[in-house]
């Protein structure tokens, strides 16, 4: 079973589940296109999932989903154990 932390929003389960069903780097307007979201709103969560550690940005405008992103969604990592990065 999941366990979000308080500052994940339900947005983020769905932007981790597309970046884990594609396995490939996706920019925050291909994600956005998937889920129904706006790219600015997707935008803001990939920054804040990366500043977590979940998801990698690596290069301008691109992620990929990491271990820890990875685990969260196979309910291996309780998310409200992750430190914001400095």
């Amino acid at each position: 079973m999941r366990q979000p932390a308080d500052w994940m929003q339900p947005m983020d389960e769905r932007i981790l589940e597309a970046l884990q069903s594609c396995g490939l780097v996706l920019s925050p307007s291909i994600i956005a296109y998937n889920i129904d979201k706006s790219r600015e709103a997707v935008g803001r969560r990939l920054s804040e999932l990366s500043d977590f550690g979940l998801v990698e940005r690596v290069d301008r405008g691109k992620y990929i989903i990491t271990t820890e992103g990875e685990d969260y969604l196979n309910g291996d990592l309780n998310a409200s154990e992750l430190e914001k990065k400095p």
